[in-house]
């Protein structure tokens, strides 16, 4: 397969936690202690990279930044199925890389590990609500070619941050890549694999969803 839309899952993953964890140290650093002010912080900035991300680099791999995003739009047929490893493996490395930076940038030790609590039925049932819109959102629009799908992703991340208790991590990448800072968006390595059992099962969730209703939107008239 061309290496082009690899280095580009694997630049923009990188990106997008260089956002994720780069704003939160400096939302942190700025709040003043006031956590709902630093969340509101992260999650802006974290919504207008990833739209960003988005436009750039959806034309070259479809922007999937994201494993379970990758299988299920491979398993809808909407992605090459050659594709799905090499991706995958671009972004929990592009992911890694991307936290890295951001520790560079704000002159924080480059190799360490969070060590934040993030564990409980609450968590899980919040990583599995979290990634089922967004992968539904995905597939739906991918679908239906919608041109309002980046900004639509980009918005439910940023409301995701607020509406469930875990602040949407939606993304096995992204959860590993966290577990590795022990920063604001920071995740405990022994939490993380709950965390990514979790986004799964909502992924699949998504899947059946998104098949269900495509299965009957033959028979809906089209909208006058």
């Amino acid at each position: 397969m061309p290496v082009r839309p690899i280095i580009a899952e694997a630049l923009g993953t990188a990106l997008l936690l260089a956002i994720v964890v780069g704003s939160g140290i400096m939302a942190e650093r700025l709040s003043g202690g006031n956590v709902g002010v630093a969340l509101l912080a992260n999650a802006i900035a974290t919504g207008g990279g990833l739209y960003a991300l988005i436009i750039m680099l959806g034309p070259i791999s479809g922007a999937h930044f994201n494993p379970v995003v990758t299988l299920a739009l491979t398993g809808a047929g909407l992605s090459p199925r050659g594709h799905a490893l090499p991706f995958l493996a671009a972004q929990v490395v592009g992911g890694v890389l991307g936290v890295w930076l951001a520790h560079l940038m704000f002159d924080l030790p480059i190799l360490q590990t969070s060590v934040k609590i993030r564990a409980g039925i609450g968590q899980w049932a919040a990583e599995a609500t979290a990634t089922f819109g967004l992968v539904l959102l995905i597939l739906l629009g991918a679908r239906r070619q919608s041109a309002a799908l980046p900004a639509a992703v980009a918005l439910y991340i940023v409301g995701a941050y607020w509406f469930t208790a875990s602040t949407s991590f939606a993304n096995p990448a992204v959860t590993i890549a966290r577990s590795l800072s022990d920063t604001f968006a920071g995740i405990a390595p022994a939490h993380a694999p709950a965390f990514i059992a979790a986004q799964c099962l909502g992924a699949a969730l998504a899947f059946a969803v998104a098949r269900f209703f495509e299965a009957g939107s033959a028979s809906v008239p089209p909208a006058s």
